[in-house]
């Protein structure tokens, strides 16, 4: 398996290095690695973010093999650098009128994105097929993951979902779950809780 990075689009990277080149945005008071980083601030990684929708009417059915008919796009996030270090994020929204800017964020999602992707292409060197990595929001259960999408392969090949840490209580950070089997948790209502 290998992994195929999605090219964003255009305007969601001059939205991304309009906003880094804006003072007020970058200095806003929830930004403060941003307003002290001393070096070039570059947008890199850029992920196609996906929403799982939270109007479904009842669980996902068990059988389940990934996100795709119950997640809804909603546009990019880049990992923002400082040097060697990621330090940020920076989302994109998807509207009418094309990608607008939405903000920036901080905390411990952006690092864990770059470790689950590493630990992606790790895992995935030798395998037949191809994987697409996107990230997936579950505002439900203030979880995102990195969903590993195959686009080319083997029909075998199956949706995987990587939490990002911090993970809710009852799910494993940085393990691979076969999307069939996380899918039915994320429903509305649906408790991650084990016991």
């Amino acid at each position: 398996m290998s992994l195929q990075l999605p090219q964003p689009p255009a305007a969601a990277l001059r939205a991304v290095r309009a906003a880094l080149d804006s003072p007020s945005a970058v200095r806003g008071p929830h930004t403060p690695a941003l307003r002290s980083a001393t070096g070039p601030l570059q947008p890199v990684h850029a992920l196609p973010v996906h929403q799982l929708d939270a109007s479904l009417p009842g669980p996902v059915p068990a059988t389940a093999t990934g996100p795709a008919p119950y997640a809804r796009h909603t546009g990019w996030r880049f990992l923002i650098r400082s040097g060697t270090e990621i330090i940020a994020a920076a989302e994109t929204l998807e509207t009418p009128e094309g990608q607008v800017f939405s903000h920036f964020a901080e905390g411990p999602y952006p690092v864990s994105t770059v470790r689950a992707l590493h630990q992606a292409a790790l895992t995935c060197t030798g395998s037949a097929a191809v994987y697409q990595p996107r990230l997936l929001c579950v505002p439900g259960h203030y979880m995102t993951a990195l969903w590993l999408h195959p686009v080319f392969g083997p029909t075998e090949a199956r949706d995987l979902l990587v939490p990002l840490a911090p993970a809710p209580c009852g799910v494993t950070a940085h393990r691979a779950y076969p999307a069939a089997e996380l899918m039915p948790l994320l429903t509305r209502g649906r408790s991650l809780i084990t016991s």
